[in-house]
């Protein structure tokens, strides 16, 4: 099937399908976030489209929910819209491998122009709250425009551009925005090694577009391919970019908002706290690098792509789930582990902390083997807690099954593995 252009293609397509919700005047503060996190619950839920947001003009909206079912996932990779979970999860299985071997046919194409150059700010007019940015929740520190964001840093000895979500709240009446990409992650070291050899860092930043990009920005894409090129290799399409004019950084050519600019060690604001995927609030008021902003593009009638996350289930957490389930099934498979038959990154464990794997168990040891590879394979390693290795008669998506064979199939004193001072 052909795959949307933008999002405002992803947006009708999900329309014509039944699956998007219009909800006008809803505020800001709190109001978005909390009709948000109520149909993220509801079976099934739908996306949602909010427009007519009070004190901001009709035309500029927030999307929430793009990514929480398996219909609007199958459109997102241009597959069959009536895949359900179960055969979404076999029309990926093996897929993480092929797009990792074709990526390098698929770096993304430069184009001249798009729609993201419709309207064009310098930094001294940039002012980010003309945007209906939402307060999420509750005890938010501020304002988070960027929660379904694509932040582009590059590597600056071999060039190879990176796009991560890394939470962004507006500072300084709109200003600027800070981004808070925790220690470990591929862009936070990219930037880090700007900082040495450079003393600033650039970096762009999509807070509108495909949520295919979203898709792999929020996945732990292997480190040595660019997630643009990854995502055309998942569609087989290049995805069209513009160059940014200060940066020289690649934005997504139909994009919605982009900023770009420059981060600097010593340039810090306070930021958070979050509302963050665990359920729980991240961290208190503290020091986050700041992008300063020179220059701002965006569409007409521009449209904030939102992921709010939350208590799972969340905005994103069934797009988690699904892809990482996929991915680490395929590494275990790519280093030689035998005989996994299925692989699952549990939702209510917000798609990272709890995986469980089911194998054919061949050899004294087995279990071991692909319980620690997957505890700590690249796709699985950040954020896991728990790994539970089953038999094959069980199916790693039935927790009930899963809960069943850890009590009935388990020795706790000989059978529980604590892995120490691991990520």
């Amino acid at each position: 099937m052909s795959r949307p252009a933008d999002l405002r293609d992803w947006i009708a397509r999900i329309e014509s399908l039944g699956e998007l919700q219009h909800v006008s005047g809803a505020h800001w503060d709190m109001e978005i976030g909390t009709i948000s996190e109520i149909n993220y619950r509801r079976k099934p839920s739908a996306a949602l489209l909010f427009d007519d947001i009070v004190g901001y003009p009709h035309g500029h909206r927030v999307l929430t929910g793009s990514v929480s079912n398996a219909r609007r996932m199958a459109v997102t990779l241009g597959l069959d819209h009536n895949l359900d979970t179960a055969a979404l999860v076999q029309a990926l299985r093996g897929k993480p491998l092929e797009w990792e071997a074709a990526a390098p046919r698929f770096e993304p194409e430069f184009v001249k122009t798009g729609p993201i150059l419709e309207n064009v700010v310098d930094g001294r007019d940039v002012d980010l709250t003309r945007f209906p940015a939402p307060r999420w929740h509750e005890h938010d520190g501020g304002r988070y425009i960027g929660t379904g964001v694509a932040v582009v840093t590059s590597d600056p000895d071999t060039g190879r551009i990176n796009v991560g979500a890394y939470r962004m709240m507006i500072q300084e009446d709109g200003r600027s925005a800070t981004i808070n990409a925790e220690s470990g992650k591929q862009g936070r070291a990219q930037y880090d090694r700007w900082f040495a050899v450079a003393g600033k860092a650039p970096v762009l930043a999509s807070f509108g577009h495909d949520p295919l990009l979203l898709m792999v920005a929020g996945t732990e894409v292997p480190n040595t391919i660019s997630e643009y090129a990854y995502a055309g290799a998942m569609v087989g399409e290049k995805i069209p970019v513009v160059r940014g004019e200060v940066t020289g950084l690649p934005m997504p050519a139909g994009a919605e908002i982009v900023v770009e600019g420059w981060i600097r060690p010593d340039r810090v604001l306070h930021e958070g706290p979050f509302g963050e995927w665990t359920g729980y609030y991240s961290g208190s008021l503290r020091p986050v690098p700041t992008l300063d902003i020179e220059r701002l593009y965006f569409r007409n009638s521009p449209i904030i792509l939102g992921t709010p996350p939350g208590k799972p289930p969340n905005d994103y957490s069934y797009m988690r789930a699904l892809l990482k389930s996929a991915m680490i099934q395929d590494e275990l498979a790519k280093v030689g582990v035998r005989d996994v038959r299925g692989v699952w990154a549990h939702e209510s464990c917000g798609g990272r902390l709890l995986i469980v794997v089911s194998i054919k168990q061949r050899f004294c040891g087995h279990s071991r083997q692909a319980g620690y590879i997957a505890a700590q394979c690249q796709a699985a390693a950040y954020m896991n807690r728990f790994v539970i290795v089953v038999d094959d008669d069980v199916d790693p998506m039935n927790l009930e099954e899963v809960l069943w064979a850890m009590s009935t199939r388990c020795e706790p004193s000989e059978d529980i593995e604590i892995m120490r001072k691991s990520w």
